[in-house]
């Protein structure tokens, strides 16, 4: 890392987006700005977005010039401990600076937005099960280590272990863009516990991830394009049982998109987030039917596509987890099923993105 990459502006129009930036605090600075509440709230939502890319660019050159600054002290000193912290710090520097690279392949419409990841065990019954769960705690260590938000919106438990399928709601800067790339089948190989002659067994779990859209973004579903079910939720017995259908099932007969909530006691709780889930679903098809039919005309590398097996999680006879779309690969599978995801997303991004 030079100089000349912040004063040439870096991965990105710096002088630009502050101009933005400065152009929408005058904006929010006006005695009438909270006259229109809804439109004060995408002007703020605007300037956030924009400064998570000023701010940490502002913060990296600063301290960039730090140590910059420093470099003639250390250079006539002779304490090792003094340069080894200039190095950490150098070090740390080019770490965040590769953070900010990669967001910046993040430039997709649906990119910036919150989203819905759901997890769905495959075929082999009680092992797909609890495969999803696995995974489901190795999603929520991810979501934590990035210090976001993960709720849950729809779950139901397997017949003897783990899960079924499982839906969340994550919240976070640029949450569809970086868990876009765990869209796909993920096959895991172990010895498994639940056979007495402990022999190795492949299981599957597909992931599923959706963007939050924006309450502005106009989706039309009429009543008679949809069905609309409603069941008993599970629960995990006791009083938790829920004595009333308050579940809600809603099936998109056109494209056959089918949703689920029943996370609320109330029914039409779970009917309005079920909707918004259809409709968040049905918009993410429109963008990426839109940018399929832009690259195929560009002739840009199609996007990998759904349905296919992208991860593969081996416990025995040896450790390892290796994307089948980057090939990246590490050994350390107790630190990956801890949540320690970045790499193999970051790869995918910096090849797919």
């Amino acid at each position: 890392m030079t100089p000349d990459f912040f004063i040439c502006g870096g991965i990105f129009d710096l002088p630009k987006k502050q101009a933005e930036v400065d152009q929408l605090r005058l904006e929010m600075e006006a005695e009438d700005f909270w006259g229109d509440p809804a439109m004060a709230q995408k002007t703020i939502d605007q300037s956030n977005q924009l400064k998570a890319w000023t701010v940490p660019y502002q913060q990296l050159k600063e301290r960039f010039e730090n140590v910059k600054s420093l470099l003639p002290e250390v250079n006539e000193s002779d304490e090792a401990e003094f340069y080894h912290e200039l190095l950490e710090e150098l070090t740390q520097i080019e770490k965040n600076l590769e953070e900010l690279e990669i967001r910046k392949m993040l430039s997709g419409e649906l990119d910036p937005k919150n989203c819905y990841l759901s997890i769905n065990s495959g075929a082999g019954g009680t092992e797909a099960c609890d495969w999803a769960q696995m995974m489901s705690r190795m999603y929520e260590r991810w979501v934590a280590r990035r210090g976001w938000k993960i709720e849950t919106i729809d779950r139901v438990d397997g017949d003897v272990a783990g899960l079924k399928n499982i839906t969340y709601k994550i919240t976070g800067p640029f949450a569809y863009g970086y868990c876009k790339a765990e869209k796909g089948v993920h096959r895991l190989v172990r010895i498994s516990p639940f056979d007495s002659n402990a022999r190795r067994h492949t299981s599957f779990a597909s992931v599923d991830v959706i963007p939050d859209i924006d309450d502005d973004i106009q989706i039309e579903v009429r009543p008679d394009q949809i069905r609309v079910d409603t069941f008993r939720a599970s629960g995990a017995g006791g009083q938790h049982v829920n004595t009333t259908d308050s579940a809600v099932r809603i099936t998109h007969i056109e494209t056959g998109i089918v949703v689920s909530c029943q996370n609320q006691r109330s029914q039409i709780q779970n009917r309005e987030t079920a909707m918004k889930l259809l409709k968040a679903k049905l918009y993410e098809k429109e963008c990426l039917d839109r940018e399929s039919k832009l690259k195929e005309m560009s002739g840009e590398k199609m996007d990998i596509a759904w349905g296919s097996q992208i991860r593969n999680y081996v416990f025995q006879p040896y450790t390892l987890v290796k994307d089948t779309r980057t090939k990246y690969e590490v050994g350390n599978i107790d630190a990956v099923m801890d949540g320690d995801l970045d790499d193999f997303i970051n790869a995918f991004l910096k090849e797919f993105g």
